[in-house]
């Protein structure tokens, strides 16, 4: 195991209506206005926005609101909620939806931080970059599919426009300071985004576990007992959405599987993570059903590497 430094402050509140503590949680922080943020339709039609919405006003926040994020962020409604937040002094930004909605909040807590420069923490050709950014406004998550992770990581990946290119940030300081995780708001989902949001988490998994590192048993332990848990609940829940429990399971496996203990003091291999986010950004493709087909790809590739070189090493050895 090689050396690390680890920290993972976010407060989480877990269980059926906990939305109802959107308001109480992002006062508890130090918000007294926050950018409500969200995505589209389905946040409106069911309720939930006008739920977070009476949580917020009960509590004593003044509230502005920004919806409209799209699966793959866009830079462009990055830029209009930075713009927002400065013009309407806004101290904390709660995210109401799954990972691209959480990921635009904390680009924007970035830009509201720094007078509105947040582009440069996601330059590079490596799409996992660590820049010590200076400041980021307060986020709070209220989660509603169990996918990317992104309410309990320090990182956000952000597609920029025009380029059409996927660049993340990552940093302690983007941890969202709470997440609010209710499993009944992800029985609604489609079938199909449920399975790209097992398909990421695995893949969250996999690029910790196949590691070099040695001596790393209680990772290696965390790591297949999460993938064993996405295995068989995720069976459960594509048979039956509505089954309380395995989703309750699910919801927690997908931030364990990438808040990142489950990969300290190991080297990782984020490969298959960087060529999906290439395909996401050209393609428009939901990034768990790119990793469904590039994970197994890379695997095959990697494992054909490996025995070709074992076979060159006993052929010098005889």
């Amino acid at each position: 195991m090689t050396d690390f430094n680890y920290c993972s402050p976010t407060y989480f509140a877990f269980g059926r209506g906990k939305e109802a503590l959107s308001g109480e949680l992002v006062k508890k922080f130090g918000g007294k206005k926050t950018l409500l943020h969200y995505g589209g339709r389905s946040a409106l039609s069911s309720g939930l926005i006008a739920r977070v919405r009476a949580s917020l006003e009960k509590a004593g926040v003044e509230t502005v609101e920004l919806g409209g994020v799209k699966p793959n962020p866009r830079s462009s409604l990055v830029e209009e909620g930075i713009k927002l937040a400065l013009e309407e002094k806004v101290d904390f930004i709660l995210a109401v939806g799954g990972g691209s909605v959480i990921d635009s909040a904390k680009a924007i807590a970035i830009g509201a931080a720094n007078d509105g420069v947040w582009r440069k923490f996601y330059v590079g050709r490596e799409v996992k970059v660590r820049p010590a950014i200076p400041a980021a406004l307060g986020v709070g998550v209220v989660l509603t599919i169990a996918a990317a992770g992104s309410e309990a990581s320090p990182n956000t990946v952000i597609n920029l426009e025009p380029e059409n290119l996927k660049r993340a940030a990552g940093a302690d300081i983007l941890r969202p300071k709470f997440a609010i995780m209710n499993p009944e708001l992800t029985m609604s989902l489609p079938p199909f985004q449920t399975a790209c949001g097992l398909a990421d988490m695995f893949a969250h998994l996999c690029e910790r576990y196949f590691s070099p590192t040695q001596d790393v048993a209680l990772t290696d332990n965390l790591c297949e007992g999460v993938m064993k848990c996405i295995i068989e609940e995720g069976l459960k829940v594509m048979a039956n959405p509505d089954d309380y429990q395995a989703r309750a399971n699910i919801m927690w496996a997908g931030t364990l599987a990438h808040n990142d203990i489950c990969g300290v003091g190991r080297l990782q291999d984020w490969a298959s993570h960087g060529i999906e986010h290439e395909l996401s950004a050209l393609y428009d493709c939901a990034h768990g059903a790119g990793l469904a087909v590039v994970m197994p790809a890379w695997m095959k590739y990697v494992h054909k590497k490996r025995c070709r070189a074992i076979c060159s090493l006993c052929q010098k050895r005889l």
